[in-house]
């Protein structure tokens, strides 16, 4: 692997120009490709293999007319104090805002005087009108029709406020990836005292994100890729491309303060960081990839794309890197070191110079190891804890801010009629094979009447050919309760007895029962995706490493960031701890993605660190130098520059803390928060300590599987062997190897 990467680097190196080029082609290209392309489809959410989806599919089949996925809107009306909203004026001012609702994409309206949809005080009404579309998919003059009738209600001296998800907007992503792309300019500039070497990783980084996310338009159409997916592709390739750029530059510096000439320390440069920046970014699709194993579509194809992005971001690292530090030249160093080395441009080496802050840490961590990771994993238990008390759910009208129209719709309709009218379930009977469907479906109302939790059930509504009819189901509680989950549960539980009695086949389904079976799905996917992940990203690390511990080591410490992580989204999502401080205005359920999201994002993206930092190590290990010497080369070498790919990570992500939209700004947080904790905590404290108390025995390998795995030579000792073969490793070394792979 070094000696090819190796050979790669010189050759992109030295055909720098035609690298760059067919770079900016394919930039053009993918920008041709996007700029012609249709328009992407809408989000379609499905569920496969769960009965709410049956439920759709069904409700598709025998209502076709009925447009069971369409946009609902819910117009909420209350009479001023001590009036009834069943007056004539009020009702006359109802009807005339219901009537300003009809157009095209209207599929129904309903009365609420007929439909006796009015609060037992009499002042409250509210009227459903659902759409021959998705909400989604609605035109901007349908919302703008919906808005415009409400304020014409008010106008009329009602309280007019609206829900549903008719009133869908494209959420705000505030300016992410802007306020990263400054920060991390301003790390580069620090980290490199050029501005010149500042931008190459920010350059490079921005032609591979702007290349995957213009495929993923162009091809958007045909695979079916929402526009969504471009924000988790832009988000991961940024924060990647920019790291992968940053660890090649800087180790190409290292090479030049060596002594060798540019084409050579590019090739040193991409051999062996860029091996690193290889198995750094196949954890990463791994982790992505393996979002399939959840069996959502919007995910896996979420996941595909972003993993597509760092596909992109490793080939541009390992081909567009090296041909751009050979167009910068002599650049790659500030102007005041080129003033003061005018011949070679390479700032002078100086072995008696003060140790930087990596080697001080390093060393103070293997004077007190034991300290050093006692103190980091309290520290990450600690944060761990409200873990505890998580809990699940998906997002409603229920946790908006409390000045929106959408949360004073929720809070009136939960007031007056009941929280369980905010989020209704849908019993749908499949009478195809009953002999009498009008007495079965009597038979299963009655049922559901019956089941604890349950407040009303409205007379059931029969298809045309009557062999199908659905059932509305009003709960006690709201949508979020685990008292209406348990209500989706009792009713599927007595399907079978019912199907026996009747032969009508009973299903649950409805928004609110596809978000119980969206959580189930999630949860129950979480195990063997862990074991996915987990289980292929350790057989990675052992070819990577050669060891079996510091694998191990690298996944427990992974477990530690997630569980911290989601403890601290938990507690300022859900208790609301400093939630002021970053523009929370509704605390509430975690969203039922996170937690296997945050698994495989920060499972990948912890692992970059990981191999950055430990490869080093091993690299020094491998050459000769003792475990405890292996780690503050380790340090010296790669601290500062793991130091800064994480904070320009963290400032990637949480740049997007400041969106409006709950679930972006949760996903922000949650891996700037991951990262932070992995870096500083996980990679920076509780790595060295373990290894320093491992010793020699943390680069230990039974000698069947060292015999049984593959060399990839991340270490680059193959390549050193070939470059310098008479400087090959004495007897010491082969000594230190044999130990090493366990002879």
């Amino acid at each position: 692997m070094a000696t090819f990467l190796y050979r790669l680097g010189r050759l992109a190196f030295r055909r720098r120009i035609i690298v760059a080029l067919a770079w900016v082609a394919l930039l053009i290209g993918a920008g041709v490709g996007a700029s012609t392309a249709s328009t992407p489809p809408d989000d379609e959410f499905t569920l496969p293999g769960t009965e709410s989806q049956e439920v759709f599919d069904l409700l598709d089949e025998r209502f076709p007319g009925a447009a069971s996925d369409g946009g609902t809107a819910r117009i909420v009306f209350q009479a001023p104090d001590g009036q009834k909203i069943t007056a004539t004026d009020n009702k006359e001012a109802v009807r005339d805002t219901l009537g300003q609702l009809k157009g095209k994409e209207t599929a129904n309206i309903a009365d609420p005087y007929q439909g006796k949809t009015i609060s037992k005080d009499g002042r409250t009404a509210y009227a459903q009108v659902t759409y021959k579309v998705p909400g989604n998919e609605l035109e901007d003059s349908t919302r703008d029709q919906i808005k415009d009738a409400a304020e014409s209600g008010r106008k009329a001296g009602l309280t007019v406020e609206t829900g549903g998800d008719a009133l869908f907007a494209e959420p705000d992503m505030g300016h992410g990836e802007i306020i990263g792309i400054a920060v991390a300019a301003v790390v580069l500039i620090i980290t490199f005292g050029s501005l010149v070497a500042a931008g190459l990783p920010l350059i490079t980084a921005l032609v591979g994100v702007g290349i995957g996310v213009m495929c993923i338009t162009a091809l958007g159409a045909t695979l079916g890729l929402s526009a969504i997916t471009n924000t988790l592709a832009m988000m991961i390739g940024l924060a990647v491309g920019i790291d992968y750029a940053l660890f090649i530059a800087s180790r190409y510096r290292a090479e030049l303060q060596e002594g060798r000439d540019h084409e050579e320390a590019v090739g040193r440069a991409v051999g062996t960081a860029g091996s690193a920046v290889v198995f750094a970014g196949l954890t990463v699709v791994i982790a992505l990839t393996g979002l399939a194993v959840v069996n959502i579509p919007l995910l896996t194809k979420m996941g595909l794309a972003a993993a597509g992005t760092v596909v992109i971001a490793v080939l541009v690292a390992i081909t567009l890197v090296p041909a751009a530090l050979g167009l910068v030249g002599k650049r790659i160093f500030g102007r005041r070191v080129r003033k003061a080395n005018p011949e070679t441009g390479v700032p002078a080496t100086d072995s008696h110079s003060k140790r930087g802050a990596g080697e001080r840490w390093a060393g103070f961590v293997l004077r007190r190891p034991i300290m050093v990771l006692v103190t980091a994993v309290l520290s990450l238990g600690v944060l761990a804890v409200p873990v505890a008390s998580m809990t699940l759910g998906l997002p409603d009208e229920g946790s908006q801010p409390e000045d929106t129209t959408q949360r004073k719709a929720y809070d009136l309709v939960s007031k007056n009629f009941g929280p369980g009218v905010n989020g209704p379930l849908l019993v749908v009977l499949d009478l195809k094979d009953s002999e009498n469907p009008q007495r079965a479906t009597e038979q299963v109302t009655q049922t559901v009447k019956r089941v604890k939790g349950v407040a009303q059930v409205p007379p059931a509504q029969f298809n045309k050919n009557r062999d199908a009819a659905t059932i509305p189901v009003i709960p006690k509680t709201g949508p979020g309760d685990a008292e209406t989950e348990d209500i989706v549960h009792d009713i599927r539980d007595r399907a079978d007895k019912l199907r026996s009695d009747t032969g009508a086949e009973v299903r649950v389904g409805g928004m609110t029962a596809a978000g119980v079976d969206f959580s189930v799905q999630l949860n129950d996917a979480l195990a063997p995706y862990l074991a996915l992940v987990v289980g292929l990203a350790f057989l990675l690390l052992i070819l990577v490493f050669r060891s079996v511990l510091v694998p191990v080591k690298a996944a427990l410490g992974f477990l530690f960031s997630v569980l911290a992580a989601l403890g601290t989204v938990v507690a300022v999502f859900q208790w609301g701890w400093l939630a002021n401080l970053i523009g929370v205005e509704q605390t509430g359920p975690i969203m039922s993605l996170m937690p296997i999201f945050m698994v495989g994002v920060i499972f990948g993206l912890a692992m970059d660190y990981e191999v950055f930092l430990v490869t080093r190590m091993r690299e020094a290990h491998v050459h000769g130098e003792s475990p405890d010497e292996a780690i503050t080369s380790g340090f010296k070498l790669g601290a500062r520059v793991v130091t800064a790919a994480a904070i320009i990570m963290i400032s990637v992500f949480a740049g997007f803390i400041g969106a409006s939209e709950p679930m972006i700004k949760m996903m922000g947080f949650g891996l700037a928060v991951a990262i932070l904790l992995d870096a500083f905590l996980v990679r920076m404290a509780v790595v060295p300590a373990v290894l320093a108390l491992l010793g020699e025995k943390a680069w230990w390998l039974p000698r069947w599987l060292d015999r049984a795995l593959p060399n990839v030579d991340v270490e680059g000792e193959k390549l050193r062997q070939h470059l310098e073969p008479e400087q090959a490793p004495g007897a010491v070394d082969d000594r230190r190897l044999e130990r090493t792979s366990g002879r």
